[in-house]
């Protein structure tokens, strides 16, 4: 059975500050001579999210100037130093009324996950039911799909830096997992030490 594209969106968080990089907004870190927000984009987009949603929040307006982000839906988190639980929320909030019945997930700092992983999580959905997970050697990690039915209690539980974790640990048995760690590497891009893993 086949989708129509604009049924899953993607919904990239990019509002961190890069606290522990000296506040370098982590949108804007290079890799591969671009901010790593495009980069991003495009891996989601060659997944097959037509519809993109960036929530910004750091360093917005230097991003909005810097980054080609044409064709994506961006979303202000003026609380974006509450962590990533109040991106989460932002971005849920912004796909209501679009038609959308999943959010696909996708954390700015890891870009060691390329367009396989996220396509293998993006065949995982079903119905607005769907709750599907990349996992690495077992273990849930990004990207997440949300579907559009569990978007209200994962907004009620997105707190602090825990996003939708602690709906997820609350909902395990109904979570796909689907690996990725032939194909994909999950670390974050969180302090100077990381930066290595930029091109």
């Amino acid at each position: 059975m086949t989708y129509d594209a604009p049924q899953i969106a993607g919904l990239l968080l990019a509002a961190g500050g890069g606290r522990r990089l000296g506040g370098r907004p982590k949108a804007l870190l290079e890799h591969h001579g671009r901010p790593l927000v495009e980069h991003a984009v495009d891996v989601l987009r060659a997944a097959g999210c037509t519809r993109v949603h960036v929530v910004l929040g750091a360093a917005a307006d230097a991003v909005r100037e810097r980054a080609e982000l044409d064709g994506c839906v961006l979303v202000d988190n003026p609380g974006w130093e509450a962590g990533m639980g109040s991106s989460l929320r932002a971005g849920l909030a912004s796909l209501a009324g679009t038609g959308a019945r999943a959010a696909l997930v996708f954390l700015v700092d890891q870009p060691g996950i390329g367009p396989e992983a996220v396509a293998r999580v993006y065949a995982g959905y079903r119905d607005e039911t769907s709750l599907v997970s990349a996992a690495y050697a077992g273990v849930r990690g990004h990207p997440v799909l949300l579907g559009a039915d569990h978007w209200a209690g994962i907004a009620a539980s997105a707190t602090g830096d825990r996003g939708a974790r602690a709906y997820l640990a609350r909902h395990e048995e109904a979570i796909t997992l689907v690996e990725c760690g032939d194909v994909a590497q999950a670390y974050d891009i969180d302090t100077a030490a990381d930066l290595g893993h930029l091109r």
